[in-house]
């Protein structure tokens, strides 16, 4: 591990740039806000708005509804889809019931939802490279009634029984580890020279940008700090890249599950938060951190990212 700079007794925070939320989550949130302003509680939310304790449990105090199943949820009442998407049962399901919706769906996943419904009705099989359960996964993959399988691994890749000869594509999920994506993608088009892949890369901006900006803190640190909770994917894809790069690294979601025997004899710890993961949350733990031996904080170089997700239409401009 390199210790570059000259002041080797100084104790530092480096906070990583780009950190914490993404356009994609800033709006989800905001339209449940939004939502609960206008129409007041109770409001529905079709499974975790975003994958952040911190967040669900600000949003349920101001009366949001957390539920699994549509079939939870009384006739006629407002729904929010999660930032994940939802499979097309969910939205006939909704349907059925007369539920208001207000779809909270990442335009990024709503971009590979429309490429895979696209790539069926053409007549190709589309492989989904992503992780069994996510609820991300399940939106994508439940566009279609068939014709989609998912890969996990090189492994599966390995195990595919289609002729090379076959209309083939494949799509992601948007929060995954873009180095080890790389090593499925590449097995599967060594495979199968002419599976068709998305014109742009589907792993998300933020997903790029945050491992990107870790893999320039981790030689100047000792230690990692992710803020992010255990249901969220790219957070956790953010713990293990600090490992990988030989780095320990640790994920919380509150400041008290910092324990003060990670920081001993470490001068310079890195801090950085999964896509879904709130500043104001990232601050207190660095305040924490700050609590087990004076530190100074210091912000590293990235990229600043500027985008912005406008609201449903149906949210802004109710009829």
């Amino acid at each position: 591990m390199s210790n570059t700079s000259t002041s080797q007794d100084s104790s530092e925070i480096l906070l990583a740039q780009p950190r914490g939320f993404c356009a994609g989550v800033d709006r989800a949130i905001n339209i449940v806000n939004e939502a609960l302003n206008r129409f007041g509680a109770p409001i529905y939310v079709r499974h975790e708005i975003v994958h952040n304790k911190y967040v669900v449990d600000e949003l349920r105090e101001k009366g949001a509804i957390f539920v699994d199943e549509i079939e939870e949820i009384p006739r006629g009442s407002i729904v929010i889809y999660s930032a994940h998407g939802v499979s097309q049962e969910v939205r006939k399901e909704a349907e059925n019931r007369g539920l208001q919706v207000y779809d909270a769906t990442c335009p990024l996943v709503t971009k590979v939802h429309v490429e895979v419904v696209k790539l069926c009705k053409d007549g190709y099989t589309v492989f989904m490279i992503g992780h069994a359960g996510h609820p991300e996964v399940e939106g994508t993959m439940g566009q279609v009634d068939k014709g989609i399988f998912l890969i996990e691994s090189i492994e599966d890749v390995e195990k595919l029984a289609f002729s090379a000869n076959e209309n083939l594509a494949f799509v992601t999920q948007t929060t995954l580890s873009v180095d080890e994506t790389k090593e499925i993608v590449n097995a599967l088009t060594k495979k199968f020279p002419k599976i068709i892949q998305p014109k742009k890369q589907d792993i998300c901006y933020a997903t790029q940008n945050r491992q990107d900006a870790v893999k320039f803190m981790a030689p100047k640190v000792e230690l990692v700090i992710v803020v992010g909770s255990k249901a969220s994917s790219n957070s956790n894809r953010l713990r293990e890249l600090a490992e990988k790069l030989g780095v320990p690294a640790y994920m919380v979601d509150a400041p008290e599950q910092l324990q003060p025997e990670w920081f001993a004899g470490k001068k310079r710890i890195g801090l950085t938060a999964g896509a879904s993961a709130p500043e104001s949350l990232a601050q207190a733990i660095v305040s924490r951190i700050q609590e087990f031996g004076p530190r100074q904080v210091r912000s590293l170089d990235g990229v600043i990212e500027d985008i912005i997700f406008s609201l449903p239409k149906n949210l802004t401009h109710p009829s």
